[in-house]
């Protein structure tokens, strides 16, 4: 059975569920500031994107070890984790390969998330190892999504808001198809020579998905009208989705990613997808970003 994990530095304080690892609250003097859920919009809250961030081609792929058959965002969702370490200002999870997952992803792997809330930011880290004989590959992100407006902002509506950058530059993202595939040769300037992207539900229904590559600083604050929001920093993640369900849904998800969803250029090879991180056997990586509610 689950079970909800509450971590506080006093200030800022997280609620995680084990099912999934799944970030479940962030709070700044006990005001919420991540998206609760509505299934008239989108049911879930933050979840942790592995062994793939988006999808692959008709949900399949080949690799070294055999076919892989992963849904949108891949297992690590789906799995209720370990708690393997824990006190009041941070929580490990745990979660290991089993005969099931490699039914899907042919690989041994584990993946350790740890969050932890210090200085008024709560901090999210991958730690993944590969526990097998043979070359581990994967892709890996968060998809925490944040309340729009922001507390303290309540009469603010979407289009008041916008991401700000550390400095200025020009933004083009690739065109997303129906079944969330990535065209790099189709591309939208969203950006020019500018440090501030207006939200709008125009912009989603136009482009369903505004994937930023290389973000300067590796930085971005979600603003209100009256500076509330969160800046997500995310130093090592080269790629960064920003989303919204439609219906004018009252969120926008901010995405660190290492990789991103197959891509028309790309064959069917999953080792051969767009940022992978390849790991021999025994070693580990890790990547970190983290959140701060204004």
């Amino acid at each position: 059975m689950s079970e909800i994990v509450s971590i506080s530095d006093g200030t800022v304080g997280a609620r995680i569920d084990s099912m999934g690892a799944q970030l479940m609250s962030l709070t700044l003097g006990g005001a919420e500031y991540l998206w609760q859920g509505d299934e008239r919009f989108w049911p879930r809250r933050a979840p942790v994107l592995f062994p793939i961030v988006g999808c692959l081609r008709n949900d399949h792929a080949k690799s070294a070890q055999g076919p892989v058959s992963l849904k949108r965002h891949g297992i690590a969702r789906l799995y209720d984790h370990a708690v393997v370490e824990r006190d009041e200002s941070h929580v490990t999870f745990e979660l290991s390969s089993t005969d099931e997952t490699r039914a899907a992803y042919p690989f041994d792997f584990r993946l350790n998330m740890t969050y932890a809330v210090a200085d008024g930011a709560l901090s999210q880290t991958f730690a993944v190892t590969n526990t097998g004989s043979v070359d581990l590959p994967f892709t890996l992100g968060g998809h925490p999504a944040f309340n729009v407006p922001a507390p303290g902002d309540e009469g603010a509506s979407f289009s008041d808001y916008a991401l700000v950058f550390p400095e200025r530059w020009t933004a083009v993202v690739p065109t997303i198809d129906e079944a969330g595939l990535h065209d790099f040769s189709a591309t939208h300037e969203v950006m020019r020579d500018a440090d501030r992207m207006p939200l709008s539900h125009e912009l989603f229904e136009r482009l369903l998905t505004v994937v930023l590559v290389d973000v300067p600083g590796r930085c971005v604050r979600l603003e209100g009208p009256a500076g509330h929001g969160v800046e997500v920093s995310f130093d090592g993640f080269d790629y960064l989705g920003v989303w919204t369900a439609s219906a004018e849904a009252p969120f926008v998800a901010i995405e660190p990613w290492v990789g991103c969803a197959t891509a028309y250029d790309e064959s069917d090879v999953f080792e051969e997808k767009r940022g992978t991180i390849t790991l021999a056997p025994g070693e580990s990586c890790e990547k970190t970003f983290s959140m701060r509610p204004l």
